[in-house]
């Protein structure tokens, strides 16, 4: 396989014609070798345009959905941003390429330290990983950037008090078919503003307590 092809290809077969056209989300992936975060067994899978498997029965998502993501939280050269799953550390690489710095938190003891070993061979150190339940953790930070990695089939507010003045979150929720990716936008203290992007599929966040949600 032509690595580079493949990626260029990517770039304008796959996210381009998804509406994706932010020139520094572009060349993130242009530049961020996403082959290096795909399990061995699906690296020739790694530019194309599907979900690919992880151990634990988690997934990466399709290259065109991490770009739509990263295009909708607008993130900033000195955002601190907080990632509610690591996964395969992909679209961590792109966060801290993008933003200040990146918490990220993932509950799987081996993928985020496959995840950190991958950071490290890139030299990336502006991320802090984190292992353990994203649901539970409490801490008094807050955040420009918020992006959930996983659906909640009935949205919960489990991270808007993390959003700082003019913070963007990003979430999937629903159930499939009808999953929706939206992104919540801190306006004040009390205020939250909440835009439906587009339609999409994920799957959810572990050990959500569908006793505690509410619908948007």
């Amino acid at each position: 396989m032509d690595t580079e092809q493949a990626r260029l290809n990517m770039v304008q077969q796959q996210i381009r014609p998804w509406d994706v056209l932010d020139a520094d989300v572009l060349e993130v992936f242009a530049q961020t070798p996403r082959e290096l975060f795909v399990p061995g067994q699906y690296r020739n899978l790694a530019f194309s345009d599907l979900e690919i498997p992880l151990p634990h029965e988690q997934c990466m998502m399709s290259p065109k959905l991490e770009a739509r993501m990263l295009q909708a939280l607008e993130i900033k050269s000195g955002d601190r941003i907080l990632e509610i799953g690591t996964g395969s550390g992909f679209v961590t690489a792109c966060l801290a390429r993008l933003g200040g710095y990146v918490d990220t938190i993932e509950c799987f003891e081996d993928l985020s330290a496959q995840a950190q070993s991958t950071m490290a061979k890139l030299e990336i150190e502006n991320v802090e990983f984190s292992q353990g339940d994203a649901l539970s953790e409490c801490t008094d930070k807050t955040y420009d950037v918020i992006a959930v990695t996983a659906s909640m089939p009935i949205y919960q507010n489990l991270f808007e008090e993390r959003l700082a003045a003019g913070g963007r979150m990003f979430v999937v929720t629903g159930r499939a078919p009808a999953m929706h990716a939206q992104l919540l936008t801190r306006l004040d203290a009390q205020g939250l503003q909440c835009t439906t992007l587009f339609e999409t599929s994920l799957r959810p966040l572990i050990g959500l307590e569908k006793s505690k949600a509410f619908q948007l």
